[in-house]
């Protein structure tokens, strides 16, 4: 019998289970805690015509079912640890909720529900990633007809923006000088990530076959990242760098010593390698008395000071690799930052203003 009763408490309660088979595979649905025999009866109708309706739509799948597919998927087209990121994310928050409703059935009430009420103790950063993750997943299923559309389009988690930081003129000046003045171990690092805006996996995947002396370019192809080694840049484009003057000059040394590193450019420090980079450029600003930035706020400072030399957007987009034009224009707002007090070398001063006798700066 699909209907089950049972005394809970001093009354009964019903449970209703219904059994197929599709596609060789047994399917039960189930309802527990039912209040009374009539209802029963009306749920099992409606658990068989939904399983009639399942058999006649046999690829219609539930969200542990897709998701697994669509990780098998994106083995062929992103890094590992991307893979990796998507798999952790659903086990830990969205399967435990979603696993077993058939993606067609998944309303945006749903998945509103799941990051607003079942996420918690977590940031808003972390809940806007959940979403992200799970709004690829549907626009996948999507692409390939299996849903006619995104419930997940509509929801959104306003995150606050995390400051970017940059170092003005004056401080790259400062913060090269001290380092090699005191020859310290990463002032190569910091002066090829100011002078390339690399990010950090491309330069620890640079080597002396990169460089291009004759034509001036630099040839960014790979990346390095600790879960995946060595592969594709972040949007798996090859890029070519400008070769500067200075530069030049750096790469110069820099290939001389790579003989002695089997062709790597730069010195693969641990700390370099396995993420404590940013915690010495910190404490090395924070030495020397100029704002405290990570390693990946060099490419902001490189991406800024191209835009103040009047570098245009598409220009720096090409060079940094950004794949939209949208990300480059995030930079402009952070040029105030470097011209601040820049209009003082003007030297012009309006004339004093006369009252009572005295004269009277306009500006004291």
């Amino acid at each position: 019998m699909p209907i089950h009763s049972n005394v809970v408490d001093g009354r009964t309660v019903y449970t209703v289970l219904v059994t197929t088979r599709i596609n060789g595979k047994q399917v039960n649905r189930k309802r527990r805690n039912i209040s009374s025999i009539a209802h029963a009866k009306r749920i099992e109708l409606e658990l068989k015509m939904e399983l009639v309706r399942r058999k006649e739509q046999p690829y219609l799948c539930t969200w542990l079912e897709w998701q697994k597919r669509c990780l098998e998927k994106m083995r062929l087209q992103y890094n590992e640890s991307t893979v990796i990121n998507y798999k952790s994310n659903f086990e830990k928050w969205v399967n435990p909720v979603l696993g077993d409703m058939y993606i067609d059935e998944i309303k945006p009430s749903d998945i509103h529900s799941l990051i607003y009420d079942s996420i918690q103790g977590v940031s808003l950063v972390s809940r806007h990633g959940v979403l992200k993750r799970i709004k690829r997943v549907f626009a996948i299923a999507v692409e390939d007809g299996i849903i006619a559309r995104n419930p997940a389009t509509g929801i959104r988690v306003k995150v606050p923006e995390s400051p970017q930081l940059v170092l003005n003129r004056t401080e790259i000046d400062k913060l090269l000088l001290e380092a090699k003045k005191r020859n310290h171990r990463y002032y190569s690092h910091w002066a090829m990530a100011i002078l390339t805006g690399l990010r950090k996996g491309e330069l620890i995947a640079l080597v002396d076959t990169d460089i291009d002396l004759d034509n001036k370019v630099l040839s960014i192809t790979k990346s390095w990242g600790r879960i995946d080694g060595l592969g594709p840049t972040k949007n798996s484009t090859n890029r070519y760098v400008p070769i500067s003057a200075e530069l030049e000059k750096l790469l110069r040394e820099l290939k001389a010593e790579a003989v002695f590193r089997d062709g790597q450019l730069l010195e693969q420090h641990h700390d370099w390698l396995y993420g404590d980079a940013a915690k010495v450029l910190k404490d090395f600003c924070k030495e020397i008395g100029i704002t405290r930035i990570k390693f990946h706020d060099l490419r902001a400072t490189f991406i800024t000071q191209m835009l103040l030399k009047g570098v245009p957007l598409a220009k720096v987009m090409k060079i940094v690799g950004h794949s939209t034009i949208k990300t480059t224009m995030r930079y402009l707002r952070l040029i105030a930052d470097d011209t601040q007090g820049a209009t003082e070398a003007l030297g012009i001063s309006l004339p004093a203003t006369e009252e009572k006798g005295k004269v009277v700066s306009i500006f004291s």
